[in-house]
């Protein structure tokens, strides 16, 4: 047997927070799934067990089943949790249609949703991503039936019903696209300035790192990470990957891709982002190989383990990084 440290040991050793997205099926049907998830990360978030769409198969019903097998594993193995995510403009029940709601009612809607999911893992999850995705890609607030409905208070109300709920969770605030200092992360800095001058409870914000071809530049990251902080808010990376274009990847790509996780783990912990998260555990399982247009334009092998789940260069990289910082 190996007595060789873990992703997790070296994690615990430095207090840091080493997560992965976790997918229930997958979880209930492979041993080296769940083996490699307990075993190299100290953090769990559900992948999609928590979004609205799953969660109410039904107007009168919720379906807590894949988000509490996820929720019970990361207990039994005594990691922190993260919830993901109470309000977003996709994975909408099938059966949802806003027109059928006046403002009013889509208001209680969202509130009952909010204090219903939040009630139910009190003191169980660590933190929520409360609003996931707000602001488009030219920095414009995105036009959801959210925001329709509700304007720019729904985000406000929508972090205030989950303080209501639980004094103690960690509130987040979640987006893609806005990991480096850009057009999209000022107006996400500017829309939580103004949240915050409200008293509206944010503790945090989200920054994906979704680095999909184009990667941000992890010095720009550091930047943008102390500038959040700055705002007396906490920053975590919640849903890293690292994929090339497709027909554009070197010659060495598991190399480059090892580099590069090593410069933004490396970059993150020196600015005092101490919370990194993969979206996912394998490149087996990785969201790019589910959906055929990030799959026709991206390659599938974004993450720390390959499809066996053996440790790949990124790995050993990001445990290199953490064992010399």
């Amino acid at each position: 047997m190996s007595n060789e440290q873990t992703l997790r040991d070296v994690a615990d050793e430095r207090g840091v927070s080493l997560g992965a997205a976790i997918d229930p099926d997958t979880l209930r049907r492979n041993p080296s799934y769940w083996k490699t998830a307990s075993s190299e990360f100290n953090l769990l978030t559900p992948e999609n067990a928590l979004k609205m769409g799953p969660l109410r198969p039904s107007r009168h019903t919720y379906d807590f089943r894949d988000a509490d097998a996820v929720v019970e594993f990361g207990e039994n193995h005594d990691a922190t949790i993260r919830g993901h995510t109470l309000v977003w403009h996709n994975q909408k029940p099938d059966w949802f249609q806003a027109w059928e709601y006046t403002p009013e009612q889509l208001r209680a809607f969202l509130r009952d949703h909010i204090h219903t999911v939040v009630g139910r893992y009190h003191g169980r999850i660590d933190a929520w991503d409360v609003v996931n995705e707000a602001v488009a890609d030219d920095g414009s607030m995105r036009r959801t039936v959210w925001s329709d409905a509700l304007g720019e208070e729904y985000l406000a109300d929508a972090f205030r019903w989950a303080r209501e709920i639980d004094p103690d969770v960690d509130l987040y605030y979640n987006d893609y696209g806005a990991d480096e200092v850009n057009e999209k992360s000022d107006a996400i800095y500017d829309l939580l300035e103004r949240l915050l001058a409200r008293d509206v409870p944010i503790d945090g914000v989200g920054l994906q790192l979704h680095a999909l071809g184009d990667w941000p530049d992890p010095d720009s990251i550091a930047e943008n990470v102390r500038r959040f902080q700055d705002l007396g808010l906490e920053v975590e990376i919640t849903e890293m990957d690292v994929a090339y274009h497709r027909g554009e990847a070197p010659s060495n790509p598991l190399e480059v891709q090892a580099e590069y996780y090593r410069d933004v783990v490396d970059a993150c912990l020196e600015a005092g982002c101490e919370t990194i998260v993969t979206w996912g555990v394998g490149d087996g399982n990785s969201w790019l190989r589910g959906f055929k247009d990030f799959g026709e334009r991206y390659t599938g092998d974004p993450l720390l383990f390959d499809d066996r789940y053996e440790p790949k260069p990124a790995y050993h990289a990001v445990k290199d990084t953490l064992q010399d910082q």
